[in-house]
C-alpha cells in the first residue's frame, strides 16, 4: 500500500477500535443499568444521564472506522493499478500478493466501510429508554408506542452487525489466502469463529428477550460480540502498521 494512505488507514481503525470500547466505561459511571443483561445500546438511550457520551463516542468510532475503511479501499485499488516491473525484472519477483486477490479485499474494505457508516447512524437514531431495565419501557415497546427511531435502531444496529462480519470474513480470508498482514492471517480466525459464537448467543438471547422467555445474559452475550469486532480492527490497524514498516 502507499505509505501515506497506509499510515492513515491503520491509525484511523487504532483509533476507532478504541473508541468502539467506550462502553467498557460503564464501570466507572453509574449507569444504574446491569452489564449482564441490558443492551450496550442502552447505555446511550435519550433518558440515561450519559446517553450523549456514549453517542459522541459511538459516532466517532463509526466515523474513525469509515475513514480507515475508506483509505484502505482506496490503497487496494491503487495498488491494482499499480505499473507492471522494470524491464528485466520478472513479474514474480514483485512483491508476493501486490495486486492478488483485489477483489476480496476491496470487498472486505467496502463491508467495513458500510460497518463504519451504520454505527455513524446507530448514534443519530437512539433508543428513547432502555428496555431491559425498564418494564415500561418494555411495554411500550411490545405496543409500538415508542419514537420510530426504536426501529430504525434495530436496522442500523442489524445492518453494522451483518457487515462487520461480512468484513472479518472476507478480510481474514483474503490476508490468510494472499499472504497479507500476518498478524491478521494468525489470529483473525479465532477471532471471527468467537465472534460467529457470540453472534449467535447475541441474537438466541434477543430473540428469548422479545418472547417473554428469559434473558440469556444478552448484555454479556453483546458485550462480548462488540469487544471481539474492537479487537479484530486493532489487529487490523496492527497488521497494516507492520506491513508498511521496510
Amino acid at each position: 500500500m502507499p505509505g501515506n494512505v497506509t499510515r492513515t488507514a491503520a491509525v484511523a481503525l487504532a483509533l476507532g477500535a478504541l473508541a468502539y470500547t467506550a462502553w467498557a466505561l460503564e464501570v466507572l459511571l453509574v449507569t444504574g443499568l446491569d452489564p449482564v443483561r441490558g443492551y450496550v445500546s442502552e447505555l446511550a438511550a435519550g433518558d440515561q444521564p450519559f446517553g450523549g457520551f456514549f453517542r459522541a463516542a459511538d459516532r466517532t468510532a463509526g466515523f474513525l472506522v469509515l475513514v480507515g475503511a475508506l483509505a484502505g479501499l482506496l490503497a487496494t485499488l491503487r495498488r491494482r493499478a499499480a505499473p507492471p516491473p522494470p524491464p528485466g525484472v520478472p513479474s514474480w519477483a514483485r512483491r508476493p500478493g501486490r495486486a492478488a486477490g483485489t477483489p476480496w479485499f476491496a470487498a472486505g474494505w467496502a463491508a467495513l466501510a458500510v460497518f463504519g457508516a451504520a454505527t455513524v447512524a446507530d448514534s443519530w437514531l437512539p433508543l428513547s429508554c432502555a428496555p431491559t431495565a425498564d418494564p415500561a419501557c418494555a411495554a411500550r415497546e411490545a405496543a409500538g408506542s415508542v419514537p420510530a427511531t426504536h426501529a430504525a435502531h434495530a436496522v442500523s444496529s442489524g445492518l453494522a452487525t451483518t457487515a462487520a462480519v461480512t468484513a472479518m470474513i472476507l478480510l481474514t480470508a483474503a490476508a490468510r489466502r494472499h499472504g497479507r498482514w500476518g498478524t491478521l492471517a494468525r489470529t483473525g480466525a479465532a477471532l471471527l469463529a468467537l465472534e460467529l459464537a457470540a453472534t449467535a448467543w447475541t441474537l438466541a438471547a434477543v430473540t428469548a428477550f422479545e418472547a417473554g422467555a428469559g434473558n440469556w445474559a444478552l448484555g454479556l452475550a453483546q458485550r462480548l460480540q462488540v469487544l471481539l469486532v474492537a479487537l479484530w480492527l486493532a489487529v487490523l490497524a496492527r497488521a497494516l502498521h507492520r506491513e508498511r514498516r521496510p
